[in-house]
């Protein structure tokens, strides 16, 4: 007979999970995602990312509740004042609160960043994985397509699509996953070609399976954990990225409290008031190394090599 688990017995949940023989698909996936718990959770650097990113995330979602001043109120006698108790991370050449506008910041470069991953890595897991089943012509002309656009600097190529586009936080968004894709699909299709002569897989095509199923139902879910790998890895030149397009102002536009924007007018007080241009780039430095950490951690995690 069947056993199931029994969570309200910790014991008993902890025997189904190290059951050496698991009795049911659904033991045995519960079983293979708490052994990638138990690695993540013995990866120092990758649990330092991710903590450091909750951080992060929380003090986004709270910015109304914990920011003291508004992020857009103008206080003309309060310029350019250091660190203080009153103003724990000083005030900018209009009189704002630094900690205030860096809080509500944060909102924008997460929001640029996930909403970026969220388009490049379906984009690029579709490509790739099209690309390296059919091969042949359809392999050449989107393998040629993928090389045109990485052939360019990703940053120069994301400032031509915005500078295009125009101005302004959704603008970016696009240009930046334009210029971000490009890599997922190689990594995709990479992938795709060690899969593709698989036995299960051409267990499937004689079945008379169509190719669109076949490549959502068995190809892409073996792509995926490298793609996750590889869009965590890259949120750090996307949000680079995106402060790049900010400082230069064809990102978010004044008086939104985006980091690269913020950056960009702290540069005129770089010398005299160095906390207007330090603070927003030690964010951008510390949110753009959790990801990298998170994304070492991640890559270990969930190599197939590790089991």
């Amino acid at each position: 007979m069947t056993s199931t688990p029994d969570t309200s017995n910790p014991t008993g949940l902890r025997a189904w999970l190290h059951a050496p023989v698991p009795q049911t698909a659904r033991q045995a996936r519960a079983q293979h995602i708490w052994r990638k718990i138990k690695q993540m959770l013995a990866n120092p650097s990758g649990m330092i990312g991710l903590g450091v990113l909750l951080i992060i995330i929380m003090a986004a979602l709270l910015a109304p509740m914990i920011a003291p001043y508004s992020p857009f109120s103008q206080n003309l006698q309060a310029r350019l004042l250091p660190p203080s108790a009153a103003h724990w991370l000083g005030t900018d050449e209009l009189g704002r609160d630094v900690l205030s506008r860096l809080l509500y910041g944060s909102r924008i470069t997460l929001y640029m960043a996930f909403l970026t991953a969220a388009i490049v890595g379906p984009v690029g897991l579709i490509i790739g994985t099209v690309s390296g089943y059919f091969g042949g012509l359809v392999d050449t002309v989107l393998m040629r397509v993928v090389d045109l656009f990485m052939a360019f600097p990703s940053l120069i190529l994301a400032m031509a699509f915005s500078a295009a586009l125009g101005p302004g936080i959704e603008n970016a968004v696009i240009a930046i996953s334009l210029a971000a894709w490009p890599p997922i699909a190689r990594l995709a299709r990479a992938e795709t070609l060690m899969i593709r002569n698989s036995d299960y897989v051409a267990a499937v095509r004689l079945q008379a399976t169509p190719a669109w199923r076949i490549i959502i139902g068995h190809i892409a879910p073996m792509c995926i954990p490298s793609v996750i790998v590889r869009v965590t890895l890259n949120m750090a030149a996307i949000i680079l990225t995106a402060a790049g397009l900010g400082f230069l102002g064809l990102g978010a536009q004044p008086p939104s409290p985006e980091w690269g924007a913020m950056l960009s007018v702290g540069r005129d007080f770089m010398f005299t008031h160095w906390w207007i241009a330090a603070i927003p780039g030690c964010a951008i430095l510390i949110t753009s190394l959790a990801f990298n950490l998170l994304g070492d951690g991640l890559r270990d995690v969930l190599d197939p090599r590790n089991v």
